[in-house]
């Protein structure tokens, strides 16, 4: 029996600026490839220089961040982690382990990859978002007195 709502997931995602586009109608879809999951204190969830296949919502619990063995000082709450890893294999710049148990849902880079495959409408919406974060980071470089 599913431990979340359709509308927790939803209210979720939109969090994720990722996400922000979509309508509620294909925030939905994302939400239905999504796997719920109880996270017990101290397990790692993603490790540092390791390949991310997934995308974390947190609904409930804290998670710690770690780089090269020392804490990150991520503001709290952390509502979500790996996005990245639902559009490019690449290396996880993060250790992260759960400080207490969590309750997460989980989407894994296949079916949000086949998702975008079958509906052009949301990829184009999550490209979108992707270059105006890049943009962001970019100009942040650029002004860092912006930030």
């Amino acid at each position: 029996m599913p431990r979340f709502t359709q509308d927790v997931k939803i209210q979720a995602l939109k969090r994720a600026p990722l996400f922000e586009d979509l309508s509620r109608k294909e925030l939905l879809e994302v939400a239905k490839l999504s796997d719920e999951v109880r996270i017990p204190a101290g397990r790692v969830l993603a490790k540092q220089g390791e390949i991310g296949h997934e995308f974390f919502v947190v609904v409930d619990g804290e998670a710690e961040f770690t780089r090269n063995g020392r804490k990150l000082p991520i503001p709290k709450p952390v509502h979500f982690f790996g996005e990245i890893s639902l559009i490019e294999n690449t290396e996880r710049l993060a250790t992260v382990k759960a400080k207490t148990d969590m309750d997460v849902f989980v989407l894994g880079e296949r079916e949000f990859r086949s998702l975008l495959d079958s509906n052009p409408r949301i990829e184009r919406k999550v490209l979108k978002a992707l270059a105006r974060r890049l943009l962001t980071l970019v100009e942040t470089k650029r002004h860092p007195t912006l930030v």
